[in-house]
């Protein structure tokens, strides 16, 4: 297997904005971007035609094939394009292309690197825009840990893209080389849709957003716990999804401006369609895309409601909840509440103590706890 000239360990590479703790145990890159950038190092192409890098997870690939040409970036993940944008700065290298999972793609691509989603909904959708777009002669090539590559992951790209073979395993990654066929193309897939008739509500989600098809179970029990107060002026939905729990609040609070927030693409987007599908006014809500709550002015919220992500790729971690935490601290106003609800063995109370002094169970059950803590 032929060496790339500079190994991605020499390259200056981030995670994010604010460092992990000390015992994480991620890291910027992977054995699958290793395979990708090997394995293409002896190809010859075409400055001119672009390079589409899809789910790059902190910008290894795209600071790599810079040199090789014209790069286009897409992602779902605010925070994995932020950390691309800071290791291109870190590594003095040319902007990049950087577009969401939504955007048209490149016209006349002459290569695709796409590392696998763990979502096959968001496979899918990858799979059928790039049957859409790609030129005959194009390039496709999947990576991903072998482990996570199945049988049925194979036959999504038979389906949806083309002839799909595969690579020897290296290093415990796997590579897939697929050939854009035009005879499969099709519409794509629209977003999901389903009642709520609890609540009186219907949602929709986009591929990438977490329950595609039905309410989870912890936005579930926080629905029941949502306060209606016509003091609050302005709540916060923090990881907001498909907006379930901020459409709620501005339900229960309509004297409320809502702010939600996620840091994925197609969240806030389905969030924007459930606002107006639930028959509430755009004016009422701001719904933004961003690392947790940065920008948002200290002492400007009443009112903080948060079911924080417990993962990020493969790994567990409590460092996204940590850094929500201390946000919501910064941004309420004083004597005002943060709303959290964890999986019970996430420990969220005793975090929520150490910040705020103290955090009152609300409400559990075998699964969930909801916490409050006050400012």
């Amino acid at each position: 297997m032929m060496k790339p000239s500079l190994t991605l360990h020499q390259r200056t590479l981030i995670l994010e904005r604010y460092p992990v703790r000390n015992n994480e145990t991620l890291q910027a890159w992977d054995a699958a971007d290793e395979y990708l950038i090997n394995h293409c190092e002896g190809l010859v192409l075409d400055p001119q035609r672009p390079i589409l890098i899809i789910n790059d997870g902190f910008g290894a690939l795209s600071n790599w094939f810079t040199a090789k040409g014209k790069v286009t970036s897409v992602t779902d993940s605010f925070i994995a394009r932020q950390a691309c944008i800071e290791n291109l700065k870190q590594n003095q290298l040319p902007h990049i292309t950087i577009q969401d999972c939504l955007a048209e793609l490149p016209y006349n691509v002459q290569l695709v690197l796409i590392k696998l989603p763990k979502n096959n909904r968001l496979l899918t959708w990858h799979l059928q825009q790039l049957c859409q777009s790609l030129p005959a002669d194009c390039l496709v090539i999947g990576a991903a840990k072998a482990k996570d590559i199945h049988t049925s992951t194979l036959r999504l790209f038979e389906k949806h893209l083309g002839e799909t073979k595969t690579s020897l395993a290296v290093k415990k990654a796997r590579l897939i080389f697929c050939k854009p066929n035009a005879d499969l193309v099709k519409p794509l897939p629209q977003p999901t849709q389903w009642p709520v008739p609890e609540h009186g509500l219907t949602l929709s989600n986009h591929a990438n957003v977490f329950s595609s098809d039905s309410l989870d179970i912890g936005a579930r029990l926080l629905l029941e716990h949502i306060p209606q107060d016509s003091s609050l002026q302005h709540i916060i939905d923090l990881g907001c999804g498909n907006g379930v729990i901020g459409i709620k609040a501005a339900q229960l609070n309509p004297q409320a401006h809502i702010t939600s927030v996620d840091e994925s693409y197609m969240a806030a987007q389905s969030c924007q369609e459930n606002v107006l599908l639930n028959g509430l006014e755009a004016e009422q809500f701001t719904v933004m895309v961003n690392n947790c709550l940065d920008g948002l002015g200290a002492n400007t919220a009443d009112l903080i409601l948060c079911n924080p992500p417990f993962h990020q790729a493969n790994t567990i971690t409590d460092h996204i909840a940590w850094q929500m935490f201390n946000d919501s601290r910064r941004v309420l106003k004083p004597k005002q509440s943060l709303i959290v609800i964890g999986n019970r063995q996430l420990g969220y109370g005793e975090k929520l103590k150490r910040l705020f002094g103290q955090a009152t169970v609300i409400a559990q059950n075998n699964k969930f706890i909801i916490y409050q803590s006050v400012k």
